[in-house]
């Protein structure tokens, strides 16, 4: 038996097209929003599941922001992490720190690392010139 992850569907397809042609993260009310000015009916569910699906399966980043869970197909390299402007949703891939690092900071906190993301949020350059920065 299969499910939705793994199965290959019409809706599917559409979200993975749709996201492909998103560069930043983005909400899955803007991504229906998208789909629906492309022409494709899908319900919000729909999307939604597709959006979780991809993200458990590691082929997707999900972030939260203003409240808001944001999604954007991961690129190439398997573990990375973000600069996100918390005004336009611009995102840029940085690398991480060493997991030295990590590690002497969670073991003088007493912790063990078992996984970690970082998302660094700000404002990119457009929007500090914009807000007069």
């Amino acid at each position: 038996m299969t499910d939705g992850v793994t199965r290959h569907t019409k809706q599917k397809d559409a979200v993975l097209q749709r996201l492909r042609g998103c560069d930043d993260f983005v909400s899955a009310q803007d991504l229906h929003r998208k789909l629906e000015d492309d022409g494709v009916r899908i319900g919000l569910a729909t999307i939604y599941r597709q959006l979780n699906a991809l993200a458990d399966s590691g082929a997707a980043d999900t972030i939260r922001l203003d409240g808001q869970q944001l999604f954007r197909l991961c690129g190439e390299d398997a573990h990375h992490h973000h600069l996100v402007c918390r005004n336009c949703g611009k995102t840029v891939e940085i690398d991480p720190p060493s997991e030295t690092w990590l590690r002497n900071v969670a073991q003088a906190h007493g912790f063990t690392v078992e996984s970690h993301t970082l998302e660094v949020f700000g404002l990119c350059p457009d929007c500090q010139q914009a807000d007069g920065r």
